[in-house]
Parts: structure tokens; C-alpha cells; sequence
């Protein structure tokens, strides 16, 4: 006789909270297929509706609402039981789930994730990368690695770098047909790569220099939301490209892409590791917190 499991409630609280079963699938590691079947053994066990499907959207049933309503602190209790228990673990085990964008998550790949699993190969972990900002508790969450304005108040922070900068590059070849820019107003006359953000507006450049601040709504051949795709776009001579300088930063150095109005483009906030306070850390999450703070203190 069919049971509901822990994982079934997990799948209720997924699609509830990103109101989507491919969302949620993917957030818990499984297909769609198999999300529904589990949404849908779960209703004909209680005998209602959890959600209104349409093609279109998923949302809550007033039935749905309540269950959640009434599930969701008791599975917060049962993960800090199961949270209590693993904290004495002497040795690390289990799944450690992070959500970051993507420029954090290539500058944190080596240091950080690889040295844990190396240290710690029982352990693995989640690395989920987004441009949009997620609760990381809500959405089930260990860490968060964002610039550290954008972390939480009600957040333990670690600072794990040097401050961030923009970089605005060209290719030599571009930079040799159509000049180089010396101020901001100057790409009004430039070719350059526009970017989609994941909230489906374009994102205007900006710039800062001596209390003077500068938001460029530039133009170009191009519309790209993703930093990879852009930096081949530039690579190629197609235009100018705004980006995080970590991730061309292999290419300026290499005489790849050269950079411009760097004047223009102050220190940003650095990146940090960012979590809530745990009464009952598991060990795994014990250790990455200590490995972190290795990390911070090598990179000052």
C-alpha cells in the first residue's frame, strides 16, 4: 500500500514554491515525469487536488494551500532532527546544496568546491547557478555565494575574495577598425553586445568615476544572456562586451580581448559565502564553513 515518504512531501513543497513541476524537478534532482507521478500517487492518497494545472501555469489549490500551510513547519523540524543527528557525524557525509550565478561559481570551483570534495570525498555537492536572487532557506538551500550587498541581513557572511570589477573588452581587430572608446558616451558610436537579464530586461552599462555615474543603454548586432556566449561573440570582433573581469580575465592577460574604460569601472563588493545560523550544522557543513574561512584568509 502506497505511503507518502519525505520525498513526497519534498516534491509538494517544490512545485509550490516555484510553481512549476520542471522547476521543482530540477531543483530535487528528478525528472518531470517522475515529479508528477509523485504529485499525482500523493493526491489520490488524500483524495484532492493539490494544484490547478493548465499548460500554462501551476498553482495552489485552496486544499493545496492548506496542506502546505500545515506540512511545511513540520518538515523543517524533521530536517533539523535529521540535522541534530548528523552533527555527530565525526566524519563528513551527506549532500551540500548551493545556489550562486554563474561568474561566482567558476571563481569558487577550484579553491573552495574541489579542495572540500578532495578533502572530504563522501560528501557530495549540489552546485545550482542562476542569475535571479533565491531565499536559499526557502528554497532548501545550505549555502548562497552572492556579492556581498546582496546577502541577507539575517545572514552569516564570509568574505571569500578580493572585490569584484567590471571589464569592458574588444578584440585587437575590433579595436583597430573602429577605435577605442575614452568615455562612457562614446559607445552611443560603438558596436557592442547587448545583455538579457534573467528577468527578461536589457541591462544598461554602468559606470562610475569621481562622484560621476553613468548608465549607458548601449546598442548593437547582438542580444545574449549568458556570459560564455558573449565573450565568443567578443572574441570574434563582433563588438564591445561588459562583463565580470573574472571571466575575460585569461583573455586580457593573453592579449585576447583588450580593456577599455577601465577608469570607469570602480572595485564592487566582494563575493561571499553566506548561511543561517545553525543550532545543529551537520559535520559536512561544518567543514565547508571552516574551509571557506581557509579560503578568505589565503585570498586577503
Amino acid at each position: 500500500m502506497y505511503q507518502p515518504g519525505l520525498n513526497d512531501l519534498d516534491a509538494v513543497l517544490a512545485v509550490a514554491r516555484r510553481s512549476s513541476f520542471r522547476g521543482a524537478a530540477l531543483d530535487l534532482g528528478m525528472s518531470t515525469t517522475a515529479m508528477s507521478s509523485a504529485i499525482a500517487k500523493l493526491e489520490a492518497h488524500l483524495g484532492v487536488r493539490l494544484f490547478n494545472r493548465t499548460t500554462r501555469s501551476v498553482s495552489l489549490t485552496d486544499a493545496g494551500r492548506a496542506f502546505v500551510e500545515q506540512v511545511a513547519p513540520g518538515l523543517e523540524d524533521i530536517r533539523g532532527a535529521m540535522d541534530a543527528a548528523r552533527s555527530q557525524q565525526a566524519k563528513p557525509s551527506g549532500m551540500l546544496r548551493i545556489n550562486t550565478f554563474a561568474t561566482a561559481a567558476r571563481e569558487i570551483l577550484a579553491p573552495l568546491v574541489l579542495e572540500y570534495l578532495r578533502r572530504h570525498p563522501d560528501v557530495h555537492i549540489d552546485v545550482v547557478t542562476e542569475g535571479r536572487l533565491v531565499d536559499v532557506v526557502a528554497e532548501g538551500f545550505d549555502f548562497g555565494v552572492r556579492m556581498a550587498n546582496l546577502v541577507p541581513t539575517d545572514m552569516i557572511a564570509i568574505p571569500l575574495g578580493a572585490p569584484q570589477r567590471h571589464a569592458i573588452v574588444a578584440s585587437p581587430a575590433y579595436l583597430k577598425k573602429h577605435g577605442r572608446p575614452r568615455v562612457p558616451s562614446d559607445l552611443f558610436r560603438h558596436r557592442c553586445i547587448r545583455v538579457r537579464l534573467p528577468n527578461g530586461s536589457l541591462f544598461r552599462w554602468e559606470f562610475r568615476k569621481r562622484g560621476q555615474t553613468a548608465l549607458i543603454d548601449v546598442t548593437g548586432p547582438l542580444t545574449l544572456d549568458e556570459a560564455s556566449l558573449s565573450r565568443i561573440a567578443v572574441l570574434e570582433g563582433i563588438g564591445l562586451g561588459f562583463f565580470m573581469e573574472p571571466d575575460v580575465r585569461g583573455d586580457i592577460e593573453a592579449g585576447r580581448l583588450v580593456r577599455v574604460l577601465e577608469d570607469w569601472t570602480p572595485e564592487l563588493a566582494r563575493l561571499c559565502l553566506y548561511y543561517p545560523g545553525r543550532r545543529n550544522a551537520s559535520a559536512a557543513h561544518t567543514a565547508f564553513v571552516a574551509l571557506a574561512r581557509e579560503v578568505a584568509v589565503a585570498r586577503k
